[in-house]
């Protein structure tokens, strides 16, 4: 089991707990989910702890780099042009994501796109946004910061805060949008709901690489965050669009898990294609959501996936609420 598999499925045991367990303090409870979980609540469930996180840096690409932390991966185009980078983790690592930036030549974040609206991806707009940068995001990733959200993950729940001003997307775009900077098109593309409402899809076209944030997990199951505009069928839909605009020798940074190619990508889709006729077939025959967990629809990928019976819950949970939502 990876250690990411683990900290999810120690995420999940607190919150499945009295909420009381959690961390300190009762956590709310509403009936569509398990415990909300604060954003300290969840960093405690999840054992992490910012002070000792160490940043990361895989180089991919000429003047393309990947920057590993806690929460999603962080995609760096430097060069002559200035800093654009993908997804920007925690306020609380913005020291350490600087200091990495700087090793491989940045001198300052101009630009930073979110791929979604995630406190995991999108938090350190916090501190970007107060230092100038221009934040890019699809217009749904906007509205969604705006206000507070509640993100069921099934078992349990976290509650996001709305966005100050500053931590907002500047600029937002609803299709495609395109950069031309450090001498290559970055084009930025959106097809529909898939992991959120929101999601973009960035592509690299000068490195022939793609940053695919949440859309494309590649250190388990996917999350589809189902009360919020998330979609199953969109997602494998989202793939399918991005698989089918690369080819074999892009690069395709997940929004977790390592770098990998086109053919990790298909097999991706490939399973999620499965799983969603496997769990449909269960829904048209009747079957409740625990009669779905039973069944095990997934029990010949969960190796290959990393997956454990704490992660299942709430991927299947998200998987038949996307499936069910009218």
């Amino acid at each position: 089991m990876s250690k990411a598999a683990g900290l999810f499925g120690l995420a999940l045991s607190l919150a499945i707990a009295p909420p009381a367990l959690a961390h300190g303090s009762k956590a709310a409870e509403t009936p569509s989910h398990g415990p909300v979980m604060s954003a300290d609540q969840i960093y405690s469930a999840f054992g992490w702890d910012f002070d000792t996180v160490e940043i990361k840096t895989q180089k991919v690409a000429d003047g393309l780099y990947v920057l590993f932390g806690l929460g999603g991966n962080i995609a760096v185009s430097v060069g002559r042009d200035g800093t654009l980078i993908v997804d920007d983790q925690f306020p609380q690592l913005m020291p350490k994501i600087k200091a990495a930036l700087k090793e491989i030549g940045s001198e300052g974040v101009d630009f930073v796109v979110n791929t979604h609206w995630h406190f995991d991806h999108a938090d350190g707009n916090m501190t970007l946004g107060k230092d100038g940068s221009w934040i890019v995001s699809q217009s749904n990733s906007r509205a969604m910061m705006l206000d507070d959200q509640v993100v069921n993950f099934g078992p349990f729940a976290g509650e996001q805060k709305a966005y100050p001003e500053h931590a907002l997307s500047d600029i937002t775009f609803d299709r495609t949008m395109q950069f031309h900077i450090n001498g290559q098109k970055i084009d930025l593309l959106h097809v529909g709901p898939a992991h959120t409402n929101g999601d973009t899809a960035v592509l690299f076209r000068g490195t022939n690489a793609v940053h695919l944030g949440d859309v494309f997990n590649n250190s388990g199951y996917p999350f589809i965050d189902a009360d919020n505009g998330g979609d199953l069928a969109g997602m494998i839909a989202f793939c399918q669009a991005v698989h089918d605009t690369i080819d074999d020798d892009t690069i395709v940074i997940p929004g977790h898990g390592p770098v990998t190619d086109r053919a990790r990508l298909a097999r991706y889709i490939e399973v999620l294609t499965i799983i969603q006729g496997r769990v449909q077939a269960l829904i048209d025959d009747g079957k409740s959501l625990a009669e779905i967990m039973a069944a095990k629809p997934t029990a010949d990928f969960d190796e290959e996936f990393q997956a454990n019976e704490m992660m299942l819950p709430s991927f299947l949970s998200r998987v038949y609420a996307s499936l069910t939502r009218e």
